[in-house]
């Protein structure tokens, strides 16, 4: 009886306690789910803004920061998109939903917990840049990482930014404040002067850009007497037996390269005009390899970039792991010659081209053979190739832009879907035109943070 009265007058205690912990688990804020924020909400802020940090990341990228980041992509505008994840964020085909939920063509780069991994649409940067551009940024810091990333990104990839995301830097006035900076000094510096000053400084660049040619002419002048060699060994005649309609297309393109490019380099009277005439001699050879085939009874062969160890070698068959002098590893189209020096440990063939210190190869010869190179990698595929060398760090200066522009990434040509970057394609993209990347674990690139595969376009999860 008395441990039933005991029992008894405790009971308000009891209930006390009961309610009081049902109060606290009703007030207290809820753990958060590392997957709250799902991929429809995540691609619906980065439609209103290149950069969104879930909350349970903020740690990881500050909001001034981010703010920053968001400002450099608005102004260069490019169609980057750039997500800072949770660590147990999840991962499966995440990159191939959260292109399907945005639905807008571009280079998204997400950074979840210390990994990171990107892809983007061919249309705006081809795989292999995409790869090499990962592969340079790993092991930093978060705010390292995507500052780096996103530089060297705006500088190599095509497109414009989704009009979704309002104006950049201009404050909307139509007119940029590279114009404005530029109209001020113009008048500021007023006067006979200024004026004098402006034409030393524009005759000491015609004279830049013209010792800047001759050099590029000796190089251009080999490829197109190479190119020619090419032709005569041929021993092919329009009319000889077994001869085709298709055969003789392709050696009409060949010679008509050939007299193209010898015309074009006639008539170069700037750096950047060389990228011409590389870009035809690309297109003839081709045409040469397409020939051989026909002849030969032979599948047509894929349309891939030229080696690059040197492009006089012809088109590439297949890609192939180099490491430039202190640089990092990356995969670039080679032939099948350089492919099995590589393969038994030898050293390839390389271009090697004059300069002041001697004979270099060509990545390291001096920004005045960017339009060179460019001509033969175009398509964005050559900037994310040069990554570490210095014709890579000259090509993303500034400087080099001004002086040769930045005609070597011409993307335009890559997009067969028909869009843009930054246009709104929604889920109008194949994502078997961008490789597999088995089990969609996040980093299908290999050394990107695990999985196998390829890395650089959408086909898969990290």
């Amino acid at each position: 009886m008395n441990a039933v009265r005991r029992t008894t007058r405790s009971l308000p205690g009891l209930l006390f306690l009961a309610l009081a912990l049902a109060l606290v688990a009703l007030t207290a804020p809820a753990p958060r789910a590392v997957a709250a924020t799902g991929v429809s909400a995540v691609a619906d802020a980065l439609r209103k803004n290149p950069v969104y940090v879930d909350p349970a990341a903020a740690a990881q990228l500050s909001t001034a920061d981010a703010d920053a980041l968001a400002r450099q992509i608005k102004d260069a505008d490019k169609p980057l998109f750039v997500a800072v994840l949770p660590a147990g964020y999840p991962t499966k085909d995440l990159f191939t939903n959260l292109r399907t939920a945005t639905g807008v063509t571009g280079l998204y780069a997400v950074r979840l917990g210390d990994r990171f991994d990107a892809r983007a649409d061919s249309s705006v940067l081809p795989r292999t840049a995409v790869q090499n551009l990962v592969t340079s940024v790993q092991g930093e810091s978060a705010k390292a990482q995507l500052t780096d990333f996103t530089g060297r990104a705006l500088t190599n990839m095509g497109g414009k930014a989704p009009a979704s995301w309002g104006g950049g830097g201009t404050g909307g006035s139509g007119v940029s404040s590279t114009a404005l900076i530029a109209l001020g000094a113009v008048v500021v510096a007023g006067g006979a002067g200024a004026y004098a000053l402006v034409r030393r400084n524009r005759r000491r660049h015609e004279e830049e850009q013209r010792a800047a040619l001759d050099r590029l002419r000796v190089v251009v002048d080999e490829d197109i007497t190479a190119f020619g060699e090419e032709l005569d060994r041929l021993d092919f005649h329009p009319a000889e037996p077994g001869a085709d309609d298709a055969m003789r297309t392709d050696y009409e393109r060949a010679l008509n390269v050939y007299e193209q490019a010898k015309s074009a380099m006639a008539a170069a009277r700037r750096p950047e005009d060389v990228r011409a005439v590389t870009q035809a001699l690309e297109d003839g050879r081709f045409a040469l390899a397409e020939l051989a085939a026909r002849r030969e009874g032979r599948p047509l062969p894929e349309r891939r970039p030229p080696c690059f160890f040197d492009p006089r070698h012809g088109p590439s068959v297949t890609d192939a792991t180099w490491t430039p002098a202190g640089g990092a590893p990356r995969e670039v189209p080679v032939c099948a010659a350089d492919a099995t020096r590589l393969a038994d440990g030898h050293d390839p063939a390389v271009r090697e081209v004059d300069t002041d210190y001697g004979r270099r190869p060509y990545w390291d010869a001096g920004p005045a053979y960017g339009p060179w190179a460019g001509g033969y990698f175009g398509g964005g595929i050559l900037p994310g190739l040069l990554i570490g060398t210095a014709l890579g760090g000259w090509m993303s200066a500034p400087a080099y832009a001004a002086d040769y522009g930045t005609g070597y990434g011409d993307f335009g040509g890559l997009d067969t879907a028909g869009y843009q970057g930054g246009d709104v394609s929604g889920a109008d993209f194949d994502p078997g035109d961008f490789g597999s990347f088995g089990g969609g674990d996040f980093g299908g690139g290999g050394d990107f943070g695990g999985g196998g595969g390829d890395s650089g376009d959408f086909g898969g999860g990290f």
